[in-house]
């Protein structure tokens, strides 16, 4: 058994849902994973936006329109009058409920009851469709299974013993399908596994049953050398351990999220990745893979700002260090990159929501300057072994001509990250590709 997981541009429209069964007809008897339809989950986030701001008339419409979008979908998807009948009945109660919004307290709880609608219209779509073209397939709602406990980390206790008892009532099913994304918290409300929380589920889902593999299926061919949508002439990465797609996905390659892979990788699960216009290619590997000693791809993280204190009461100073965490800590806001000298510390953050408090806490401890719109470029690959130390130098060259703030090199054995500003982010992006992959590649 196998989990297959479609985002939201592979279930993106009638034509799109029709290929996507095709696909999971031709796999087998799998787990089926859904994403929201794209462009779903900002609609419902407009709405909440209307209905915390109290403009019932403007989250009205937006539901309509919604109702109106989806109905558009039925009428295109089925070709029997009474499936279309049938799946607009459910559907419309999906809008009923988000149309029992506008007349009630509006809180966080019931922004996260909005949110699920978007999973549980594709899935009820799907369904549909799986039941016109006579394909018995099975719906497992995850808000019966999937739970966060009390610190919202997934219980995987509680998942794996719903979730197989759930199965278990369905052996002949030729496919189980299920949301993404969704789930229940401690406290039995509905909650979520937060934006690209999709690959989350099918990450557990795959942990909890111990599956053959965890397929991730998108409109890109793999994860690439660079991001295709900025960089000239990228290539699908056939390969990568775990750690070394844990690292591109952090820092910023949007076709896999980052808590995806974790749960793979405690349970040996590979990861494929696969795109959905392309069925045929190849796509990108994640498992256990013993080092190669190869660059294989650089990403790039945006919205970073650096910070650095330097104070000459640092000089052979215990406890200096501590303080300066400590300040970080008290605000919940994580550090992605650090350098230090005698006199002083950089880091950077992605967070800057306690910027000005965090600033006014460090001028106790020295001079404070701050560094907007920089960005972290990663290079990510086997980078640290004794006979890599080329790698290093080979990054530095590419990026001769660009000013680089910050680099990290040594804090783990799979990246090398430079802080570079945003206005160079393309052409440093660019060259990089060009230096590390065109020319060792032809």
């Amino acid at each position: 058994m196998k989990v297959l997981k479609f985002g939201g541009t592979s279930v993106g429209s009638p034509e799109r849902i029709r290929h996507v069964a095709n696909l999971i007809r031709q796999s087998g008897r799998n787990i089926v994973v859904l994403s929201a339809m794209s462009g779903t989950t900002n609609t419902l986030v407009e709405i909440a936006d209307y209905l915390y701001k109290r403009n019932i008339p403007g989250a009205q419409d937006t539901i309509n329109q919604l109702r109106a979008k989806y109905q558009g979908v039925v009428d295109e998807l089925y070709s029997s009058d009474d499936t279309k009948a049938r799946i607009s009945d459910k559907l419309e109660r999906t809008f009923q409920v988000l149309t029992h919004f506008t007349n009630c307290e509006f809180t966080a709880a019931e922004e996260k009851e909005i949110l699920a609608c978007g999973e549980l219209i594709s899935t009820t779509l799907m369904q549909g469709y799986f039941e016109e073209i006579g394909v018995r397939s099975v719906l497992i709602p995850a808000l019966e299974y999937m739970r966060t406990g009390e610190g919202g980390e997934p219980d995987m206790k509680y998942i794996s013993t719903r979730l197989n008892r759930l199965l278990a009532l369905e052996p002949d099913a030729e496919v189980w399908l299920t949301q993404g994304y969704i789930c229940r918290n401690a406290y039995g409300e509905i909650d979520n596994l937060r934006r690209g929380g999709s690959d989350y589920s099918a990450s557990l889902i795959g942990a909890v049953l111990n599956v053959e593999e965890i397929q991730i299926w998108t409109d890109i061919d793999g994860m690439h050398t660079g991001d295709p949508r900025i960089v000239q002439h990228t290539r699908p990465v056939k390969q990568l351990h775990f750690e070394e797609a844990a690292e591109l996905a952090y820092f910023g390659a949007k076709i896999l999220h980052p808590t995806c892979v974790l749960p793979a990788k405690l349970h040996n699960i590979p990861v494929r990745l696969l795109n959905t216009l392309d069925p045929e290619a190849q796509g990108t590997v994640i498992a256990n893979f013993p080092p190669d000693g190869t660059i294989k791809a650089v990403a790039a993280k945006d919205n970073i700002t650096a910070i650095k204190i330097k104070s000459g009461r640092m000089l052979l100073a215990y406890g200096f260090l501590h303080k300066v965490f400590e300040t970080f800590n008290r605000f919940n806001t994580a550090i992605d990159m650090m350098a230090t000298s005698e006199v002083g510390v950089s880091v950077t953050i992605d967070n800057t929501q306690h910027l000005a408090a965090i600033v006014d806490e460090l001028k106790h401890f020295g001079t404070v300057s701050v560094d907007s719109d920089m960005v972290i470029v990663c290079i990510v690959g086997n980078i640290n072994s004794d006979s890599n130390s080329r790698f290093c130098a080979q990054a530095v060259e590419a990026l001769e001509d660009i000013p680089v703030r910050m680099i990290s090199y040594g804090g783990s054995n799979y990246n090398i990250s430079m802080l570079i500003r945003a206005c160079d982010k393309q052409r440093a992006l660019n060259k990089l590709n060009e230096h590390l992959f065109e020319q060792n590649h032809g």
